[in-house]
């Protein structure tokens, strides 16, 4: 996950005057489903989106001070919301001829295979360095404090397949930029990017290599 991550294609526009949400959790997003296709695309109004956000835990300077940290395992623990946040990724996904689902280290692996089954797709795990045991193509991307590296196998992907970048989170958009370059290299043809939260700084407008980004809820990462 790109919590810290910095992307140069990250074009931002949003007023960032999100507030903290009540009781610690994560808060739908209701927004117009009519989005041009590089800007940010935050899921229409479902009735499942509320117990969504509602399963999500907030833990405040998580892992460190002013972070405020988006707790996903409280969803997991509850089967039918769990279920229902992949659901309308399947539902979003189904029949537009995506061939592979591709994951991000970590919690990108939670949500990405339950999406790829359900849609008929295989799945490609994108991972840290030294994490796969074959011949790997890599990309590195710069962090707050460094870089970091993802990797997937040589031949996971093949020329022009259509694919799904997964994570759960979006937060400077870093990551995400990271896994499009790496499945371009390959000459894979990247569809979107779905992630289960998104922070509201990039809410209104954000390009991420010019891909669309899915987000079903919305929530915070910094104290304001």
């Amino acid at each position: 996950m790109g919590e810290e991550a910095n992307c140069d294609a990250v074009m931002e526009a949003g007023n960032g005057n999100g507030k903290a949400k009540e009781n610690g959790h994560a808060t739908a997003v209701l927004a117009m489903p009519d989005v041009k296709a590089d800007d940010a695309v935050v899921a229409p109004a479902d009735p499942r989106l509320q117990g969504i956000s509602d399963a999500i835990r907030v833990v405040p300077h998580f892992p460190k001070q002013g972070i405020m940290f988006n707790d996903i395992t409280t969803l997991l623990l509850r089967p039918g919301v769990f279920k229902d946040a992949v659901d309308m990724f399947v539902e979003r996904y189904r029949g537009m001829g995506i061939a592979a689902v591709a994951g991000i280290e970590a919690r990108g692996f939670i949500f990405g295979p339950a999406i790829a089954l359900a849609i008929g797709a295989k799945f490609i795990p994108l991972r840290k360095p030294k994490k796969l045991p074959g011949e790997v193509i890599s990309e590195t991307y710069v962090l707050e404090y460094g870089t970091d590296c993802l990797e997937m196998h040589v031949g996971a992907i093949e020329p022009r397949e259509r694919v799904l970048i997964v994570d759960d989170l979006v937060a400077t958009g870093g990551t995400l930029c990271a896994a499009i370059n790496l499945m371009e290299r390959a000459g894979a043809d990247v569809v979107e990017c779905a992630c289960l939260i998104g922070l509201p700084k990039f809410k209104d407008f954000y390009k991420l290599n010019g891909k669309p980004v899915y987000v079903l809820v919305e929530s915070l990462e910094y104290e304001k």
